[in-house]
């Protein structure tokens, strides 16, 4: 049986002995936000959150990526909120990489651990609370909901990757599998968000190239990503944000399976400027 493990940042702040290097990049078509670089320095504090600490790893940017934004936290015991989304427009996607955290959702209450998968809906009621001894990390990624007369918004779940068999991709003998929340053709959703998995030595052996723009956060295992001009070794903990119709491909290393949270814009016609 698989063993999943979850990464999740290192905090606190490196020792003046260190040396000043690092593989963070920033480029006009992607960028590479390495596990090292998640310390408490670059943290910020958001209204209405309690002993809880957020990195901000992507956010919109005019000529960038402008659909979403990704955030890790980590909430200490007794941590949380009562209001933690301000704005109503919002549509949000939470995942639990280590701890528990208890979901207030619509007056249900959902006990959170590693796997733990959340999608709320624009306008959903929801308090999140860390009830145990020992700090929670999980992933919110934040969109403003796409909305379309005739179609109705999608409903709020919560969930587990556990309870969702990965989708082998077509002709890789189960080496390249995608774990799928939702229905990708169902179009009330304007948004995915899944776990690709590369077992060592499998690869996308082609530069994929869409519109979709695109967060990753690798999960567990390292591997070699093609983005755009450039070959970028990474590993579990760090994480890239590509713009859309960037280049990419990767092959996956190690020992152990390669996998990352993925995140891309779908399902919507292309705003159109007149």
């Amino acid at each position: 049986m698989t063993t999943y493990t979850y990464a999740t940042p290192p905090g606190g702040l490196p020792p003046q002995s260190q040396l000043l290097s690092g593989r963070a990049v920033f480029t006009e078509a992607y960028a590479v936000i390495p596990r090292g670089t998640m310390t408490d320095i670059v943290l910020i504090a958001l209204p209405f959150w309690g002993n809880t600490k957020t990195w901000v790893l992507s956010r919109p940017m005019t000529g960038f990526s402008e659909s979403f934004s990704h955030y890790v936290m980590e909430v200490a015991p007794g941590g949380g909120s009562g209001q933690p989304e301000t704005n109503p427009d919002a549509e949000s996607v939470l995942f639990v990489t280590k701890g528990e955290l208890w979901l207030n959702l619509d007056g249900d209450i959902h006990r959170m651990g590693p796997g733990g998968y959340a999608f709320l809906a624009p306008g959903a009621d929801w308090t999140i609370e860390n009830q145990g001894d020992t700090p929670a990390f999980f992933h919110w990624i934040r969109k403003r909901y796409d909305k379309v007369e005739g179609i109705d918004c999608p409903a709020s779940f919560v969930t587990n990757e556990r309870d969702h068999p990965p989708h082998p991709m077509p002709n890789t003998n189960d080496a390249w599998r995608t774990t799928r929340f939702v229905d990708p053709l169902d179009t009330a959703h304007d948004m995915h968000v899944t776990i690709v998995a590369l077992e060592p030595g499998a690869s996308i052996p082609f530069l994929e190239t869409h519109v979709m723009e695109h967060g990753l956060y690798v999960l567990q295992g390292k591997g070699v990503y093609r983005l755009n001009k450039d070959w970028v070794e990474v590993e579990a903990g760090d994480y890239m944000w590509l713009r859309a119709f960037c280049p990419q491909a990767c092959y996956a290393g190690g020992d152990e399976p390669f996998r990352y949270l993925l995140y891309k814009d779908v399902n919507r016609h292309m705003p159109l400027n007149l």
